[in-house]
């Protein structure tokens, strides 16, 4: 059995984001083997000092208090870790739980939608979750205000709940949802990829947004403005080919402009459970055959990569790959169009260039420049 340790440690090390984590445990048979790798990795994607590790004892520590709050950890390829989120190709690789493991192996649908939702809002998201936690769909949902509470609450009343929160699984966000949060890490499943003690910032919601659309056979959108975070998890949801559902509303209200617009790219035009129940994957296993969400492994050609690829192949990739990329954010398919290098130099490159601290992987297989401050 892997050393959960040598696991969390390598999960921690900076610049090791999920898809460069799978990339390193593809490409070495142990993670002390990818751990004593990352610094020549680093060199090579112009890093001239080495990531930063953490410290044996460190990670204990951080093991004990996951101990200390009861938490279940779940390892990525371990029996135990929810196959559909698996799938996604930027998995976490460690995603920590309170409360009810077996429910994220449940068919489950999200609801989620604006913070500062309308009362009429609340009361279809309500509805619409608690009629489905009554016919035994565990309801997934943000643990946010307005259309996320709403959605937790009904499902707790009929049913159960997993809420998928930013920070640390001892941290209450928001700190009027501390009954609500213990409530659900009580009845229902509580998850965090954040260490304890990770206060939520800006850039962890769009992390925990992807992880409810992952957990998720369809997602249901209840009131979102045209930017804001119900529709990223929306964009997650159709780049992993789950069902989309949005709830109409008013043309007059700025809160119904995204649900409105998803409607009209296609997404199901839902009023009631029932248009959801209609239009649900009949089979749960209907989303392992689809190829387009094969679990992807980018490391795996990388050893034939390194003894194929010239020294020169890969120089010339690390020098022009960071000038096809800008701070805004494309896939990797994107960038695999616009350069010339086989797919297994390019996820080499970009292994090296994200352990170097030059780009940065983010939800939804895509990847941007990281800018000099």
């Amino acid at each position: 059995m892997i050393d959960r340790v040598a696991l969390l440690r390598l999960i921690r090390t900076e610049g090791v984001g999920p898809q460069t984590y799978r990339r390193l445990r593809a490409r070495f048979d142990t993670p002390e083997e990818a751990q004593a790798a990352i610094p020549a990795l680093a060199r090579a994607g112009g890093r001239a000092k080495a990531p930063f590790v953490p410290k044996p004892g460190d990670i204990r520590r951080e093991l004990d208090r996951f101990d200390q709050l009861g938490a279940t950890l779940l390892f990525m390829g371990e029996p135990d870790y929810p196959k559909l989120l698996a799938l996604l190709p930027d998995a976490p690789p460690m995603i920590a739980v309170l409360g009810d493991v077996a429910l994220l192996h449940k068919p489950i649908v999200a609801v989620v939608g604006a913070r500062n939702a309308s009362v009429n809002g609340c009361r279809v998201a309500a509805d619409i979750a608690g009629e489905l936690a009554a016919a035994g769909w565990p309801i997934a949902s943000g643990l946010a205000r307005g259309i996320d509470a709403a959605a937790h609450g009904a499902a707790l009343r009929t049913g159960t709940t997993i809420a998928a929160i930013p920070g640390g699984l001892d941290v209450v966000y928001p700190p009027e949802h501390r009954a609500l949060q213990a409530e659900i890490a009580e009845r229902g499943a509580l998850i965090a990829e954040a260490p304890p003690g990770t206060a939520p910032m800006a850039r962890h919601f769009p992390k925990r947004n992807r992880i409810i659309a992952g957990l998720a056979l369809g997602v249901v959108v209840i009131e979102a403005a045209l930017r804001s975070g119900s529709l990223i998890t929306a964009r997650y949801a159709l780049d992993y080919s789950r069902e989309l559902f949005a709830v109409p509303g008013s043309p007059l209200d700025p809160r119904s402009r995204g649900t409105n617009d998803l409607i009209r790219q296609g997404a199901h035009l839902t009023e009631s459970a029932g248009d959801v129940f209609l239009n649900l994957p009949n089979q749960p296993g209907a989303l392992f055959a689809d190829s387009r969400l094969a679990p992807p492994a980018p490391g795996l050609a990388e050893p034939a990569a390194r003894l194929d690829a010239s020294e020169a192949e890969f120089d010339r990739a690390r020098r022009d790959i960071p000038g096809l990329l800008s701070a805004s954010p494309i896939t990797v398919d994107e960038l695999a169009l616009h350069c010339q290098f086989s797919p297994s130099v390019l996820v080499a490159v970009l292994m090296e260039l994200e352990l170097a601290g030059r780009i940065e992987t983010l939800p939804g297989n895509k990847i941007g420049l990281l800018l000099a401050p």
